[in-house]
């Protein structure tokens, strides 16, 4: 896309020096020898980057070349003609008040039009959701799955940095019942970003994806690596894991979806940028004939079959089953029978065995009830190397105005207390990373369910997770969310 990148400066300069894949146990690690690991999985000739860095620097380039971009603006609705064609997107509304009345800054939201619409919002995005849902998009496909990424970004003592390791784990603190893992990515000026991953199809609603994140950084085999540095940055988002089976059809009348709005994540390799660029040059080299062609507001048919026929889609049909190896054998055995399976897939490419599992049910139907499972104590943060969640909030630069409207809307107001409190111990006070939700008492005991929005870190969990489908995350007043910096 951009061949002298290093001339002009890309953030882009820590390549990939060593691999390691360690299990994690209660008391001891193992390493797995690189050897056996499939090809894909292997990350020589890559680089490690702040995502946010190299997204500022394509954003000077874009600007270089005429792009007009409008930071701080949230695109909040989709505009449609009479035809139910997509023509473009509205901005939301800005200066309105928390009761949803204008103030003496409102500013009416803008409308832009345009001959096809493309949208990348991300895993489980506002508009992609209503997009996937008008026109049916996910028919015949399986549910879509996720996991949620928390990651910290560490500066660490000189002595204790080894540039250019990407180091992944997987095993403690989840159980075997429980998909996820982590990594370290050492890079730049003493740096190292922790990320951990859990699959959200978990049972247990009394887990806190937060709190096992704090306690896999206390592991023998990770914490010295931290220890005398200090974090500098936190942040949470949804990852799509469905890969394949759970991708919908990526056109509809006037636009198409295009990376982690559609799912192109590569599970077992935790990457979906590579994908997110590729079907951006797809999409456009699609849009740009149609509209040679004297086309506008149509299927972008040509994009859909070089998505799935192109390196896309061979890329995904490589890892198709590792999700649903993961889900239904636990970590363990699913992690083996899925290493088979990359290597089947390396040797007869996209096609291995010939066959694709499938996930059967979304991830809010996998909560269990409360009665089957035990609360789980976490240990109390130590404030240098575990902390607590509103402490890290803070690290994640995130700020909403508060005079407006709760973005995280509850269709019944009464579920959370009547439903999900008795039935799932309301999970929504865990699941989430940023403190949003909470159960407070009166002093008659009575039970009431706090919203606090402006923690909001956009991750999407309570959107995917709630396990009764009641809170749909909405675009908050444009510029608010999480500011990240340098991760």
């Amino acid at each position: 896309m951009i061949p002298d990148w290093k001339a002009k400066g890309a953030p882009v300069d820590t390549e990939v020096t060593e691999d390691r894949f360690l299990v994690l146990g209660p008391q001891g690690d193992m390493r797995i020898p690189n050897w056996p690991m499939p090809p894909l999985m292997k990350n020589h000739g890559n680089y490690i980057v702040s995502l946010g860095a190299l997204c500022k620097w394509l954003g000077e380039q874009a600007t270089e070349l005429g792009v007009e971009i409008y930071p701080g603006f949230a695109a909040s609705e989709v505009l449609y003609d009479e035809k139910g064609a997509v023509v473009g997107v509205a901005t939301g509304d800005m200066g309105v008040s928390r009761e949803g009345k204008p103030l003496d800054s409102f500013v009416r939201g803008m409308e832009l039009r345009g001959k096809y619409t493309l949208i990348c919002e991300g895993a489980r995005g506002s508009l992609s959701k209503q997009l996937i849902k008008k026109f049916s998009l996910d028919a015949n496909r399986e549910p879509q799955k996720y996991g949620i990424g928390l990651k910290e970004l560490w500066q660490v003592k000189p002595e204790k940095h080894r540039r250019g390791l990407v180091q992944h784990t997987f095993g403690w603190p989840l159980g075997n019942s429980v998909g996820g893992g982590a990594f370290l990515y050492h890079y730049g000026d003493n740096l190292v970003s922790v990320g951990f991953v859990v699959h959200l199809n978990y049972e247990n609603p009394y887990l806190s994806p937060y709190e096992e994140f704090q306690r896999f950084k206390t592991h023998e085999a990770i914490r010295d690596v931290f220890e005398g540095g200090k974090r500098i940055g936190y942040g949470a988002r949804a990852i799509t894991e469905g890969g394949m089976q759970s991708m919908p059809d990526l056109t509809f009348p006037g636009g198409a979806l295009l990376g982690c709005a559609a799912g192109m994540v590569n599970l077992p390799r935790i990457k979906g940028s590579h994908n997110a660029m590729l079907s951006g040059i797809a999409a456009a080299d699609a849009a740009f004939k149609a509209i040679g062609d004297g086309r506008s507001h149509d299927k972008l048919d040509s994009y859909e079959d070089t998505v799935r026929n192109g390196e896309i889609g061979l890329d995904l049909r490589r890892v198709r089953n590792m999700k649903p190896y993961w889900s239904r054998f636990g970590t363990a055995l699913g992690v083996a029978l899925g290493g088979v399976d990359l290597w089947l897939n390396t040797l007869i490419p996209g096609k291995g065995l010939g066959y694709s599992l499938k996930h059967k049910k979304n991830d809010a139907e996998a909560t269990g009830k409360a009665r089957r499972f035990k609360p789980i104590d976490y240990p109390r943060p130590d404030g240098k190397l575990t902390f607590d969640r509103l402490t890290n909030v803070s690290f994640s630069a995130t700020n909403h105005e508060e005079n407006q409207p709760v973005h995280l809307k509850l269709a019944d107001p009464h579920i959370p207390i009547d439903t999900n409190l008795p039935d799932y111990a309301e999970p929504a006070q865990r699941y989430c990373p940023a403190g949003v939700y909470e159960i407070l008492r009166d002093d008659k005991g009575n039970p009431r369910f706090q919203i606090n929005a402006q923690n909001c870190v956009h991750c999407k969990t309570c959107d995917i997770k709630d396990p009764s489908q009641n809170i749909t995350w909405v675009c908050p007043e444009g510029g608010g969310g999480p500011n990240y910096s340098g991760m």
